[in-house]
């Protein structure tokens, strides 16, 4: 019985600890004024930005790429220096979430390394493919919304467009209840993933096709084929 007793009091307080932390995160939130909701959608908006910044075109079932920040780079200085002020727009959603300035501070320094090695021709385009200040500032801003908000749902901020556009389906669709399937939900979100792919089978493809080519007129011409 005692042992029976211990059992409940210890899945009671585990329970009263839970309860515990939901308001905690409710308390916090309200603390600056914001919702579970508005907290996702702008986290959604920051990761839109970052890819459209840092892996807009990206390689298949990764988050690695490159966006318009390499791009910009292409352009001496001018380029680089208006690359600068547009990550300063992430800077400010994350404020807006509640992340304290010196938690952004590796954000910050990243962005100012890319933008004086993006000043270097050539390498620094190569470069801003793996210096990519606005997606680490996602990373920051998302770290801070799990432990402070309790927020651990990534999808939102890894495919935003795509995201936003299923949520639309969802709520505003007639047909809301196919787009809720999981499954098709999740085939939704991959698109890019798939496309990708068969971009890859038909360069690969054409690749192939071109070095046979080559290949047999070369054989042609030696009399080796």
């Amino acid at each position: 019985m005692d042992k029976f007793d211990k059992l409940l009091k210890f899945k009671s307080k585990k329970l009263s600890d839970t309860n515990a932390s939901v308001v905690d995160y409710q308390a916090k939130l309200a603390e600056h004024g914001l919702t579970r909701e508005q907290v996702i959608a702008t986290e959604r908006k920051l990761a839109k930005f970052a890819n459209t910044m840092d892996s807009l075109v990206r390689v298949p079932f990764t988050k690695q790429g490159m966006g318009a920040d390499a791009a910009l780079s292409t352009i001496p200085l001018a380029g680089d220096l208006a690359g600068l002020a547009l990550t300063s727009y992430a800077f400010i959603l994350g404020r807006q979430l509640g992340v304290p300035a010196h938690k952004m501070t590796p954000a910050v320094r990243l962005a100012l390394i890319d933008m004086v090695v993006g000043i270097v021709p050539g390498i620094g385009t190569l470069l801003d493919i793996f210096i990519r200040p606005s997606r680490k500032t996602l990373g920051i801003v998302h770290e801070h919304l799990h432990h402070e908000y309790g927020i651990t749902e990534t999808m939102h901020m890894d495919r935003p467009f795509l995201h936003q556009s299923l949520e639309d389906k969802q709520q505003q669709s007639r047909f809301g209840f196919f787009w809720r399937n999981p499954i098709v939900a999740w085939l939704y979100l991959h698109i890019p993933d798939f496309l990708g792919l068969l971009v890859i089978v038909f360069v690969g493809w054409g690749l192939w096709t071109v070095i046979s080519w080559l290949v047999g007129m070369f054989g042609q011409s030696t009399g080796f084929g």
